[in-house]
């Protein structure tokens, strides 16, 4: 093995990333052959961290319990490097090769056993060098752990073999040109010649190819292996042959969208994707979920169709293959307090996570601008609305965080690269109607975020309340807006109830649902009829809705907003503009108004009065 205790510091090939290459990135370009750069970086970092656990588990030869020490499995995976070099390439850039060893060497040094003894962690090497040895045809035994009568050997599939204990050990033998044969007890499970398909006690890894023009992308359909979850391992959920056929046709569809609309980052994503983890679908979300000790992988939700499914492989390949790069390079440095306003998610986030998510979004955005600017007659009022409201939310994200003085100098042009593809689409035309859209969308998102996380100061409040409740027209000496820093813990609960009407009404216009929208509007979670009013046009309905909402729950943060929406297209300024600008004010004065006050305020009366003050 190339990083065995005897070899010296000068056997190491050190991983560069050209500056060049670095850029493309960025600028959300690069193709197979960066991608297969950070690879292989991968691959040795993967190494190293494998080497580290061996040595430090041989010191404690007692955590490896009823299974041989993970010094044998290294000796096996020496063995298939010397006879099939590229088959330990393979297994050691198995996405969950890197969750796997990451997960279990912070368990292993906190003495912790996670969701099953620390044994059965440690001994998953044996299966991994297990699975590379019956790739590489050699002759072997070993033994591997067994969880919940399942025996996985990676890339391969998983021995089922029926066990009353929770946790148990396997026998694995292969002979040269022969079958290899697990056994546990009295069960033995033959892996069958094509280990893809199932057989008796044998389930396979399900593998889809799609080629759309020239490219081909090929990924494994994952609902087996333990090391596939984002933060603990989890129990295969095999999928139905019926669901398999599903992924299969919208992964087909998918793959032709974006290679005929995004083809620059095709053959980039082909190279970087290799495992999805197919999820059950959540109605109006599209879950998706990624980690950088297991690159090439993506977790998915099950999408409504296959425009979503698109826009979620490129967003999670974005992460994938920025967590590659953070591998090589440092972006920023450590700063975990959670102070950023980001559009894609509702509580504040570290500085990681925006970084994370700006690059993402960058993607999402680039593949909805492709859409918008497709020939007419695609789904045209969708992507324009999509692409109209990503631009601008990564943008405005992007703007806060590239002046940040915790990030590195590689990370300051990093972003700057992200803004100089990201700042000219601003400018771009788009329908009139998608930009206005996408502009209360906004802005009802960024209000909701602030009456939930920010809290304005107590001084403050009690001033404005004294004042409204003496029936002054002015706030002299007082600071009415403020640049508190948020907080993690919200104050109420945020519904995505009008974003989620207006993505439901543009499908509709698509032809791809069976209701209408009066049918269809109360299936979106929390939706009210004040939401419906809203997203429909009503804008007067929907102010007396909310008006009703408040009177019912003054402090639901989604009425507030929902008032301020309503009034700012009925044209009331002054009201609008401080519930949609500081609402945590308003609501907050208003709380202290009803704690006893012999004047109750109306919600758009006390609002406009606030909003008349703003500077």
């Amino acid at each position: 093995m190339p990083v065995g205790r005897e070899t010296a510091p000068d056997d190491f090939e050190l991983h560069r990333l050209s500056w060049a290459d670095f850029d493309d990135l960025a600028r959300g370009k690069g193709g197979g052959r960066t991608i297969r750069r950070l690879r292989r970086a991968e691959r040795s970092r993967r190494l190293l961290l494998l080497r580290a656990l061996v040595d430090d588990v041989a010191k404690v030869p007692h955590l490896c319990g009823p299974l041989p020490s993970p010094e044998s499995a290294w000796e096996l995976l020496a063995r298939v490097q010397a006879e099939a070099p590229k088959v330990l390439d393979l297994v050691l850039a198995h996405p969950y090769t890197g969750s796997w060893v990451g997960y279990t060497t912070r368990l292993f040094h906190h003495r912790t056993t996670g969701v099953c003894p620390l044994w059965v962690h440690i001994g998953h090497v044996h299966a991994i060098a297990a699975a590379a040895a019956i790739r590489a045809g050699l002759r072997f035994r070993t033994s591997v752990p067994v969880w919940h009568g399942g025996a996985i050997l990676p890339t391969l599939g998983l021995a089922r073999l029926p066990s009353e204990a929770p946790h148990a050990v396997a026998d694995v033998e292969g002979e040269v040109g022969q079958a290899v044969e697990i056994r546990s007890g009295t069960t033995r499970v033959h892996l069958p010649h094509d280990h893809r398909v199932d057989a008796p006690g044998w389930w396979g890894m399900r593998q889809v190819s799609i080629r759309a023009h020239d490219q081909v992308l090929s990924v494994r359909l994952d609902d087996i292996d333990p090391y596939r979850g984002i933060y603990e391992p989890v129990l295969p959920q095999r999928l139905g042959t019926d669901e398999v056929a599903s992924w299969w046709r919208l992964l087909t569809d998918a793959w032709h969208l974006i290679v005929q609309h995004v083809p620059e980052i095709a053959p980039a994503l082909r190279a970087g994707l290799e495992s999805l983890v197919p999820r059950p679908a959540v109605p109006f979300r599209m879950p998706s979920a990624s980690t950088g000790e297991a690159f090439g992988s993506a977790i998915v939700g099950h999408p409504d169709d296959a425009v979503a499914l698109a826009a979620t492989l490129v967003h999670e390949f974005q992460h994938i293959r920025l967590g590659g790069l953070l591998h090589l390079t440092r972006l920023r440095e450590e700063d975990p307090q959670e102070r950023f306003y980001t559009p894609w998610r509702d509580d504040p986030r570290p500085l990681a996570g925006t970084l994370q998510g700006v690059y993402a979004f960058f993607g999402v955005t680039m593949f909805w601008r492709a859409l918008a600017h497709a020939s007419p007659g695609f789904a045209d009022r969708r992507a324009a609305f999509e692409f109209a409201y990503w631009r601008n939310a990564t943008w405005r994200t992007l703007q806060v965080l590239r002046d940040d003085s915790a990030l590195t100098t590689a990370g300051h042009r990093f972003v700057n690269g992200i803004a100089e593809r990201l700042g000219p689409w601003q400018d771009e035309p788009l329908p009139a109607e998608a930009a206005d859209t996408a502009a209360a969308l906004a802005a009802d998102h960024y209000a909701g975020w602030r009456i939930r996380h920010v809290r304005p100061h107590p001084e403050t409040v009690a001033a404005v309340a004294e004042a409204w409740l003496a029936g002054r027209q002015r706030l002299a000496g007082i600071r009415v807006t403020s640049d508190r820093t948020p907080t993690p813990v919200p104050d109420g609960a945020w519904s995505q109830a009008r974003i989620d009407l207006t993505r439901l009404g543009l499908v509709q216009e698509s032809g791809d649902t069976q209701h209408t929208m009066p049918e269809a509007w109360s299936t979106v979670p929390d939706a009210t009829p004040a939401d419906f009013a809203y997203t429909s046009g009503r804008l007067a309905d929907a102010a007396r809705g909310y008006r009703a909402e408040l009177a019912a729950d003054p402090d639901r943060p989604a009425s507030w907003i929902g008032l301020g929406l309503a009034l700012s297209g009925l044209g009331v300024r002054p009201a609008a503009r401080a519930l949609l600008t500081c609402p945590e004010l308003v609501r907050a004065v208003d709380r202290r108004i009803r704690t006893g006050a012999a004047r109750v305020a109306a919600p758009d009366e006390l609002a406009g009065w606030i909003g008349r003050l703003l500077p």
